[in-house]
């Protein structure tokens, strides 16, 4: 399906320059631009890109400026990397999508399965649980006994859903994540450590993303749970008991330890290791590798480190640092000025 440079800029609110009736039918990164393809630039670093790309439509910010003409039509728009997701978010719309139960698939006589749904080779859905209409489970993924899904989820190969978790409506797990894993509770004894039983469940609110190969653990008891609308990025940890808040961010490799809560809105670095049973107030931003050790309570704030603090302070500190071996340097000679002044008084 091809659509041009006028349909586009009337979709994004968007001001053209070039030829309206210029048509692209895909996408392209800027710096591998061919003819057909829109584009986008909102990086700084990439601007060179613009005056040699062979991309027929490129999306830029209204207010930059171009020190060399530029061949390809622009459309000009307030925020070129909001604009060039929106269209994102429309092309994968259209694209087909596969219904059907293959017949190689499980389903108990005692699973519900809703209406429209996509159910692949070798998934497994076990006693009581419950599917959504429009969902896509594909081959291999295997949801547990009791498990209740939403409307609209995406589900794809090797999740792992265990007993009992609920998974909310227009949530996206991808592969190899694994929801409801044990949480990590032993208590020591002479001989060892008892296994503590992990009894609760895993919810996962609306709108949610998880990524590859993340774990989610069940609570010893009640719930862990992910609110609506967060996105967490491949590799990350949550331990039993976590609270994440609403349309909260993580990066790669984040770690949540045991009933620590994260606040609304917040963003992880990759990295990040938060202590358990801390709170971390909303609107906070954690650079990568940090490690939060005590509970943050001002909202809003920027912290960076291991034990993290304020960014302003962590980079003042960071620049004396490497001063250090100077500054040492310098006592040493100083003392021994010191040391000659005295023995000649």
């Amino acid at each position: 399906m091809e659509f041009t440079a006028k349909q586009i800029a009337q979709f994004i609110q968007g001001k053209i320059e070039g030829d309206e009736n210029a048509t692209v039918n895909t996408f392209s990164k800027i710096e591998e631009g061919k003819p057909g393809t829109i584009t986008f630039l909102s990086n700084p670093k990439y601007t060179h890109f613009i005056y040699n790309t062979r991309a027929s439509i490129v999306i830029v910010n209204e207010d930059v400026e171009f020190e060399q003409p530029v061949n390809t039509t622009l459309i000009r728009v307030k925020n070129a990397y909001e604009c060039i997701a929106k269209l994102l978010q429309l092309y994968a719309s259209v694209q087909p999508k596969k219904t059907g139960i293959d017949s190689l698939a499980f389903i108990s006589e005692k699973a519900k399965v809703g209406e429209n749904c996509y159910v692949g080779a070798f998934a497994y859905i076990a006693d009581g649980a419950e599917v959504g209409n429009n969902c896509q489970i594909y081959p291999h993924a295997y949801i547990g006994e009791g498990v209740k899904i939403g409307d609209n989820a995406l589900i794809y190969p090797h999740v792992t859903i265990y007993k009992g978790c609920v998974i909310g409506n227009n949530v996206t797990l991808h592969a190899g994540c694994v929801i409801g894993s044990d949480g990590f509770g032993f208590a020591p004894t002479e001989q060892g450590y008892d296994k503590i039983p992990q009894i609760g469940i895993v919810t996962i609110e609306d709108d949610v993303e998880i990524g590859a190969n993340t774990c989610i653990d069940r609570s010893t008891m009640g719930t862990t749970i992910i609110h609506k609308g967060a996105k967490l990025d491949n590799l990350i940890q949550i331990a039993h008991n976590v609270e994440i808040g609403s349309n909260t961010v993580m990066a790669s490799q984040v770690g949540i330890a045991g009933s620590a809560k994260v606040g609304d809105w917040c963003m992880f670095g990759g990295q990040v290791g938060v202590a358990g049973h801390i709170s971390i107030a909303d609107h906070t931003q954690i650079g990568a590798q940090a490690g939060i050790t005590g509970t943050v309570k001002k909202e809003g704030e920027t912290i960076i480190g291991s034990p993290a603090w304020d960014a302003k302070g962590f980079m003042k500190s960071a620049a004396i640092f490497r001063r250090l071996p100077a500054m040492y340097q310098q006592i040493n000679d100083l003392k021994k000025e010191i040391e000659l002044l005295k023995a000649q008084q």
